[in-house]
């Protein structure tokens, strides 16, 4: 072989492995987070989801990279931010509440990831629990059940109570079953329901104000965004009124009477368990939807004696939590 042909040889062997490296290199898995609400208000829940992954072995940067898109807690924009996704053409998206609605209106292929949702087969997103059978898997939570606990807890509480109001937000179509699991129980209880449903912080004080007028006892506060990112929007206006709320865990810490609810950060956290397996090829009409298995209840007793109430034993005895 002369000179010239072996450095073309040589050159050959060289270009080989890196060729082979090239071919090989991992492809990096691009994760779409669509958020109703912004990217601060969403930090609480976003970083467990990176964590989740972590746990499971994931770098970021390396194995995936997050396209986050938040609606800044505009309904209106979640269609727009979900179609940007699917343009991306992402590995799969993860989302909530009624974002996973906005992106399973956008996609029937791109895998979807519900963090939470309230109740995905009421809504159409899944066939069942067990076989979701389409692209949408993750978890839930029993929303209605959840609010007909804390009108009973309220009850137990506020015995005295007659008329209670239901904070709902308009744009959650969990409403319905929530009102007519809510309804069972008030008739049971001998409590009139109140329902209103709002859009946003801009409505709670006309809320607040129309309930006055109606006389409200108690509140029960349902599950959004929303209602968990303005807790101390709700519960100061409850304050002022003198009116004992129940409902997120976010409404009790920001001096709300008492919370009974979901640790949602937890099921962000799970999501990463859903995504792990989809990346790996599983695919979410054969991934069972998980239902939480949780509760907690949060007491605030300062905000009892404020209220001149006091939490009877049967109450205190559920506490996960008491807030001095």
């Amino acid at each position: 072989m002369n000179r010239r042909n072996t450095v073309v040889a040589l050159a050959a062997l060289g270009a080989a492995p890196m060729a082979t490296r090239a071919q090989q290199a991992p492809r990096v898995a691009r994760i779409g987070y669509l958020s109703i609400t912004s990217a601060a208000a969403q930090a609480r829940y976003f970083e467990p989801l990176r964590s989740g992954l972590r746990d499971l072995g994931y770098v970021e940067g390396k194995d995936y990279r997050i396209e986050p898109r938040f609606a800044d807690g505009d309904n209106d924009k979640l269609a727009g931010l979900a179609a940007e996704l699917v343009r991306l053409n992402v590995d799969v998206i993860v989302s909530y509440a009624t974002g996973v609605i906005a992106a399973r209106q956008a996609t029937a292929t791109i895998p979807i990831v519900m963090a939470t949702h309230a109740d995905p087969v009421a809504t159409g997103l899944a066939v069942s629990l067990a076989r979701p059978g389409g692209n949408v898997t993750g978890s839930t939570f029993f929303h209605s059940e959840l609010m007909a606990k804390r009108l009973e807890l309220l009850k137990e509480v506020v015995p005295s109570m007659t008329r209670a109001g239901v904070l709902l937000h308009r744009d959650n179509p969990s409403n319905g079953p929530a009102l007519e699991a809510m309804g069972a129980t008030a008739r049971a209880l001998r409590v009139e329901l109140h329902p209103i449903e709002t859009r946003g912080p801009a409505d709670f004080e006309r809320t607040f104000s129309t309930w006055a007028e109606k006389k409200i006892q108690g509140l029960a506060v349902s599950d959004h965004a929303q209602f968990t990112t303005n807790a101390a929007t709700i519960t100061a206006l409850a304050a002022k009124r003198r009116l004992p709320v129940n409902g997120t865990l976010e409404l009790a810490a920001s001096g709300g009477l008492m919370a009974y609810g979901v640790n949602f950060p937890e099921q962000f956290r799970r999501a990463a368990y859903f995504v792990d397996k989809i990346l790996k090829g599983a695919r979410p009409a054969d991934l069972p939807i998980e239902q939480a298995t949780k509760f907690i209840c949060v007491l605030n007793l300062k905000t009892a004696r404020a209220f001149g109430l006091k939490f009877p034993q049967s109450v205190l005895v559920r506490a996960d939590q008491v807030i001095e």
